[in-house]
Order: structure tokens, then C-alpha cells, then sequence
């Protein structure tokens, strides 16, 4: 796409990733055919002046410095770099760090020494404990600014020597977090699942698994089509056993168990998902809202907005009832680690577009010239928190700072 100058496409891509719920945008134009410089330049001039994507902070990912400085120098507000690491030497990587943090930004730093990458557990802690000390000590490095990237490796490979890949990266997370203060661990989850490229569906599992077990030991952010995520209590519970054997490596058998598997659930996933939907339109009004908040599904919330409107004495009833009982089966869900903050985002704007629907109404109910008072609420424009000044205006005079 950018080889053929489409960056106003290219940019498109970037905010539907913000709309899905992504948080940061790696932007890398490391290509053989490619001005990289003056590529990233462009685009990010360009992001810049698009409000949907330039609300995210940007990451510079490349392996070229001049390629990284010249998006430091085009960014606006603190960004992050990706990445550096201890491959050529000590010198090189502190004088990479000391120009990260003349532009004020974070930093991505790869476990990877003059040895090489980091594949064991032993190997991913005593780089990065190498690399914080020296940037922390020597270079004066915020280490709330640090962000470890442990290494992610495919699993399910049929090489022996790579099942233990999950279980390292997950166990070296929680000891770089407990003797690191402040640093954070991020990682590139696509690849735990490269083995499987081609069955989404099976890799959308392998990422619900491995995210689960990673946060819980600390795992802070990770680069990942925030669109395909799976909720980790929605998997079908053979396929998480099969999912998490693999990826905590627990049985001997496990990868073979899992190639099966894979190809089983590839044959079964299509007509499945037809009959999931068919299923799902059938239940009752509260049910169905409930499932679209869950699942951040706008495809059918007017409509079953207005249903259940139709059914609840009052409109503030449809939120404070169904809307409610919905955002707390995903604060619940997110609150244990089995649903991500991208796919919150996507239930919050579920949760917007029902309760915009409901507005007027809720206007209309109240009678001209009662109020039980005067309520002042600010949030920032566009926060999906302004859900509760919308129902606290059913009642009272609301003042909304913006």
C-alpha cells in the first residue's frame, strides 16, 4: 500500500486499529523498495492531522536509527521507540538510549545481547536485568519509560526444543516485574502463534491463552490486531484445555494434540459461527443486549435498544436493567484477565450507541422545570464515561465540561 503511495489508505488501517481498540500505533516502513525516511516522515505528518488516529500514542518501529530519528522528530507528543537492544555493544546501546530520551520518549528494548536472542527464561531475565541497570544507572533512563520486550517465539512447531517458549516468556515476565521496578513487558503475541498462520480461529485461542496466563504475571502490552481477540471464558472449553497444554507446555503430547485439534476446529468453525448467530438472535431482549455488550457487537443494538424499550416502563430502566447487567459481565470479564482492554473499548462503544438512542427519550420523560438539583460532571470528550452523565441528567440538571 505504501509502495504505491496510498497513505491515505494506509491511515485508514490506522484508525480502524484505534476504533477496535488498539492503544498505541507500531507504525514501520522497513521495506527493501521503500525511502523508509522519508515514508515514516510522511505518514506520520499525516496521522497527524487525522483526530480518529493521532489520539494514540505512536510507536516507531524499525531497524534502521535514521529511519527512528526521523520519526521522533516528526511525532507529536512522547512516543515510543522500537526498539533497542544490547546486540552490538554496550556504547551503541547507551548512545541509542541517550537520543531516546532527548526526544522524551519510551523505549522498546529487545532481550538480545552480543549472544544473541534470548529463548530461555534464565537467558530473557539476565539480559534485561543487564539492560535496565545500565540504563537506569549509567544513562539516567526513567525506568517507567522502559519497556521489556522478552521475546515471543512460536509454539506447536513439532521442534522439541520450542515448547517451552510460552512457559518461559510467561515465567520471565513475572520475575522481570518483580525485580524491575517500574519497567513494563510488551511482546509481539502474533508469534506465539505462527504455526498455525492461515487458521484465525485457532490463533485467535492461542492469543486469548497465552494474554491470560502473561497478564497475570505482569505482561503490560503487546502488538496484536486488536480486532481478533478472543475472550478467553468464551473458547470452547476442549479447545482451551488443548490451547493451554500446548502453551504452558504440561503434557508431552501436547503439540501433537494440538496439530489435530487445529485442523478439526478449521473444518467446524464456519457453519459453527452461522449457527452461533442464529442462536443468539432468538433470545430475549435483555439477553441479546447483554451478548452484544459482551461480544462489542453494534450491528443490531438499535433495534434491540428500541425492543427492550418498548418492554421497560422507562428508558433509564433499559440502561440501569439489561445495558448495566451487560458492562458488568465485562468489567467482571476484565477484571479476571479473560477479557482485554480492546475489546472493553468495543463494549463501551456498544454501551454508547444504546444509551445515545435512549437520550431523547430519557429527555422527554423528565417534566419541564423539576430537577432535584444541579450536577457539574467533566470528562474528557469523546470518554466513554459520559454513559453516567446521561443518566444522571434523567433527574437532575447537568452541566457537561468537555
Amino acid at each position: 500500500m505504501i509502495k504505491e503511495e496510498k497513505f491515505a489508505e494506509a491511515i485508514e488501517i490506522a484508525i480502524d486499529q484505534v476504533e477496535n481498540g488498539a492503544q498505541v500505533i507500531d507504525v514501520n516502513m522497513d521495506e527493501a523498495l521503500l525511502d523508509s525516511q522519508k515514508c515514516m516522515t510522511r505518514f506520520l505528518n499525516i496521522m497527524a492531522t487525522e483526530p480518529d488516529a493521532a489520539k494514540v500514542p505512536v510507536m516507531i518501529d524499525s531497524s534502521k536509527w535514521e529511519v527512528i530519528e526521523a520519526g521522533l522528530q516528526a511525532i507529536q507528543g512522547k512516543g515510543i521507540v522500537n526498539s533497542i537492544s544490547l546486540k552490538e555493544g554496550e556504547e551503541k546501546f547507551i548512545q541509542q538510549a541517550k537520543l531516546v530520551r532527548k526526544y522524551g520518549a519510551a523505549v522498546v528494548v529487545m532481550a538480545f545481547d552480543e549472544v544473541g536472542q534470548a529463548d530461555t527464561e534464565a537467558r530473557k531475565v539476565e539480559i534485561c536485568t543487564r539492560a535496565y541497570q545500565i540504563l537506569v544507572d549509567q544513562v539516567g533512563f526513567p525506568p517507567e519509560d522502559i519497556i521489556f520486550d522478552p521475546n515471543i517465539f512460536a509454539i506447536g512447531t513439532g521442534i522439541e526444543e520450542h515448547n517451552n517458549y510460552g512457559v518461559d516468556f510467561i515465567n520471565a515476565t513475572g520475575r522481570i516485574k518483580r525485580t524491575l521496578p517500574h519497567a513494563k513487558i510488551s511482546g509481539g503475541v502474533s508469534n506465539v502463534s505462527f504455526s498455525f498462520r492461515g487458521n484465525n480461529p485457532m490463533r485467535e485461542a492461542i492469543h486469548a491463552v497465552f494474554l491470560y496466563h502473561a497478564i497475570k504475571q505482569g505482561m503490560d502490552m503487546g502488538i496484536v490486531n486488536a480486532g481478533q481477540l478472543a475472550i478467553y471464558d468464551d473458547l470452547d472449553p476442549e479447545l482451551r484445555e488443548v490451547v493451554e497444554d500446548a502453551v504452558l507446555n504440561r503434557r508431552a503430547d501436547a503439540t501433537e494434540r494440538l496439530l489435530d485439534f487445529a485442523e478439526k476446529y478449521r473444518n467446524q468453525t464456519a457453519s459453527h459461527e452461522e449457527n452461533s448467530i442464529a442462536e443468539w438472535r432468538t433470545w430475549t431482549v435483555e439477553e441479546r443486549l447483554k451478548h452484544a455488550l459482551v461480544k462489542g457487537i453494534t450491528t443490531y443494538i438499535v433495534e434491540d435498544t428500541e425492543e427492550a424499550r418498548q418492554k421497560f416502563p422507562t428508558p433509564l430502566e433499559v440502561i440501569e436493567g439489561p445495558l448495566m447487567d451487560g458492562m458488568d459481565v465485562v468489567g467482571d470479564l476484565f477484571g479476571d484477565g479473560k477479557m482485554f482492554l480492546p475489546q472493553v473499548v468495543k463494549s463501551a462503544r456498544v454501551m454508547k450507541q444504546s444509551v445515545a438512542y435512549l437520550e431523547p427519550f430519557i429527555n422527554a420523560t423528565k417534566q419541564k422545570g423539576s430537577s432535584s438539583g444541579k450536577v457539574v460532571i467533566a470528562t474528557v470528550k469523546g470518554d466513554v464515561h459520559d454513559i453516567g452523565k446521561i443518566s444522571s441528567a434523567s433527574c437532575c440538571n447537568v452541566i457537561i465540561l468537555k
